[in-house]
């Protein structure tokens, strides 16, 4: 017998023992809080590494139906996955370009980022063979040290670009290594980045040349740093509702965007002086009832919250005892009840308490950049908006699982 089963993300054949969340309602504001807040600059709203773990083309397409009129990404592959889903407005490729891959670039309409005279000569190679001119933006390293030009040698670079005829300057880039920090020795370096770049930039002006689109401002500069805006601004985890550093919530109110819920699997008492989990790390002290939830590192959920993270259950705060387990973790719940089939929340609100992912990467010293792109495809998403119900239909992707049976 064979027997074919469809369901959509989040809704279907199968009750979820786990699942995300994503507020489309919420990204909506955190993109028109940024543009508020950056004035005439545009908004290239970065949506690489899977849009920070909260799918790449369901927000794509809600943000380009917002008004977003720039993406970024990491990769090209990121790229075309967004023009073949009907993403019409520029992308660009943030990171490093192979050469065979710049005919994708001039194919899909993907702009690209240059970060050396002979990238720049092996794309103008590549358009002259197409007869199509390419969209470039220059990359200046004006401190970071990962990819682009010296900003001492930015000079010569922008000679070599304005002589190679197919290539089109539509922008002029760097980025920041400390916007993340309030210390007042990364404060300054932020700042002389900022120098840095304008200083270079200035050869345009000098040129009596157009000057090309400036962008060097990530989510941490755009919170602290306002004379870095310049043409172009580019949040990444800020657009998310979640912020690079906690003490930047003062700069900004944000709303996070995803939550994460998981379902009562199992419920025992622990009995005095016994211990659980890998390692035997936890001890009861005394009778304890504990329950599991099928949440694990294997989802993404860090290892390191062990003994340190909790969750919430009807308004009340539980703490995770043991080491986590690949596929699940186990709750403290007190003198509580709870049955097999409760939900509980990791991340979000019930009742009057929260938990954010700021929070639980607090608790042991982790990166919430890290946290939200290591939460993976097992979760599954549930798109929830309330601007446009009949834009719903765009953000759910069906899958289907075929068993066969004799």
């Amino acid at each position: 017998m064979h027997i074919s089963i469809k369901f959509f993300i989040g809704a279907g054949l199968f009750m979820e023992s786990r699942h995300s969340i994503i507020n489309l309602d919420a990204l909506a504001s955190n993109f028109l809080a940024i543009q508020d807040a950056v004035g005439s600059a545009r908004v290239m709203a970065i949506v690489k590494a899977n849009a920070y773990g909260h799918g790449l083309v369901a927000c794509s397409r809600f943000l380009q139906h917002q008004g977003v009129t720039y993406f970024g990404v990491a990769f090209i592959q990121e790229a075309i996955e967004l023009r073949l889903a009907g993403i019409t407005v520029p992308i660009l490729v943030l990171g490093g370009v192979m050469q065979e891959q710049i005919p994708l670039f001039l194919e899909y309409d993907i702009e690209i980022m240059a970060s050396s005279i002979d990238k720049l000569i092996a794309i103008d190679a590549c358009a002259t063979k197409y007869g199509k001119k390419a969209c470039v933006h220059l990359k200046i390293d004006t401190g970071l040290g990962r990819i682009g030009v010296r900003y001492t040698n930015a000079e010569q670079f922008f000679l070599t670009a304005i002589s190679l005829p197919w290539i089109e300057i539509v922008g002029v880039a760097s980025h920041f290594a400390t916007a993340d920090s309030c210390a007042p020795q990364d404060v300054a370096y932020m700042r002389e980045q900022c120098s840095r770049f304008k200083q270079a930039t200035e050869f345009f002006t000098r040129h009596g040349l157009p000057m090309p689109l400036r962008h060097i401002a990530n989510s941490g500069a755009i919170m602290q740093l306002p004379e870095s805006y310049f043409d172009i601004v580019r949040p990444g985890i800020m657009l998310y509702g979640v912020y690079p550093s906690s003490w930047m919530s003062k700069y900004m109110p944000l709303q996070p965007v995803l939550s994460l819920y998981a379902r009562i699997v199992f419920f025992k008492v622990l009995l005095k002086d016994q211990a659980l989990s890998y390692g035997l790390t936890w001890r009861t002290d005394k009778d304890t009832r504990v329950v599991t939830l099928p949440v694990g590192y294997g989802d993404g959920y860090p290892r390191s919250l062990s003994n340190k993270g909790h969750v919430l259950m009807q308004g009340i705060k539980h703490p995770i005892i043991g080491n986590i387990c690949m596929d699940q973790m186990m709750i403290n719940i007190g003198n509580h009840q709870a049955y097999c089939g409760d939900e509980v929340v990791l991340i979000g609100t019930s009742g009057d308490q929260e938990i954010t992912i700021n929070s639980l990467v607090d608790l042991y010293g982790g990166s919430p950049y890290e946290f939200l792109v290591l939460l993976n495809s097992r979760i599954s998403k549930q798109y929830i908006e309330s601007t446009d119900h009949a834009l719903q239909f765009i953000y759910r992707k069906e899958k289907t699982y075929e068993h066969t049976s004799l």
